[in-house]
């Protein structure tokens, strides 16, 4: 498997990408191809790349890339999390790949983790160009800031972001500095408190070094939370049929009922795999649930590809 870094355009932003190859030469034939989004504050360096990395081992050309405004992409200002661009995003890269001779533009899956399974499901229905889609702990960022990642935050919460984001608006029109939104407490501690262990997962992940990056977003910009507040992931979902989509969640995942709603709407050949024993984070990188993700995912984009 080789590695390259690459570039290319998504509405007017460089986007960064590592482009992954198979060991097996594209000489037999162009490779299928699969773009591999991360999920929200994270980088191509960690969970993207990390499946990005095992399914070129599996013979899928894989680009696993940095959403704009974050990492080593383009973008200003910077940690701005804007749905409709992280959508223009994977829509761009598959024209990036389509536009590869070494790459097969008729077999160009997605697949997203996290906050990128919910915009890979927008980009899906949008692009027929896509031919499955598949999504790991995926979720709705825009439903997990207004209703928690369990579905049960008061409501109250998220209209306070959005008075920050008001303010925070003013305050730039005025020339002032507005600040950002941190996205991780000071230590596991309060993480607990604020969000249980699901949030203790997301900080042990982002915030030691079990999966630390330096790229990684520790704010996000204020226009994050006026933008995630009009944006459904999951509106498209009905267009994605008759192209497959494969969701695997893991069976102690406080979001799977984000997935639970995705298969609902779903109308073409679907399933919604369950990795026993396995929380949200654990599929960012644990050895014991990643390696049967990665099967399941070889299978699925190996039928439908």
């Amino acid at each position: 498997m080789a590695r390259m870094s690459v570039t290319f355009d998504s509405a007017g932003i460089d986007i960064a990408a590592h482009l992954h190859t198979p060991d097996a030469p594209a000489a037999a034939g162009p490779w299928p191809a699969l773009v591999v989004g991360h999920p929200g504050t994270s980088v191509k360096e960690q969970s993207s790349g990390l499946y990005a990395r095992r399914l070129a081992e599996r013979g899928f050309a894989t680009l696993a890339f940095d959403a704009a405004h974050q990492g080593e992409s383009g973008g200003l200002p910077r940690g701005l999390e804007d749905p409709g661009q992280r959508v223009e995003d994977f829509k761009a890269a598959v024209s990036y790949l389509s536009l590869r001779e070494d790459v097969d533009a008729a077999r160009i899956g997605l697949l997203g983790i996290c906050a990128s399974g919910g915009y890979s499901l927008a980009a899906a229905g949008g692009d027929r160009r896509v031919r499955a889609v598949a999504t790991v702990s995926g979720v709705d960022v825009a439903r997990q800031f207004r209703l928690g990642a369990a579905g049960t935050q008061d409501p109250a919460v998220f209209l306070s972001l959005l008075d920050a984001a008001a303010h925070a608006r003013t305050l730039a029109a005025r020339g002032e500095d507005p600040g950002a939104l941190p996205v991780f407490p000071e230590s596991a501690e309060q993480a607990r408190e604020l969000g249980g262990e699901h949030a203790v997962e997301g900080f042990e992940y982002y915030c030691t070094a079990r999966g630390r990056h330096e790229r990684s977003a520790r704010t996000l910009a204020w226009p994050s939370i006026d933008k995630l507040a009009a944006f459904d992931a999951f509106h498209a979902v009905l267009l994605i049929g008759p192209r497959p989509l494969l969701q695997i969640v893991g069976t102690r995942a406080v979001t799977d009922w984000m997935a639970v709603e995705v298969h609902q709407r779903a109308t073409g050949p679907k399933e919604l795999y369950r990795i026993k024993g396995a929380s949200h984070v654990d599929l960012y990188d644990r050895k014991e649930y990643v390696d049967p993700a990665v099967d399941k995912l070889t299978a699925f984009f190996t039928a439908n590809l």
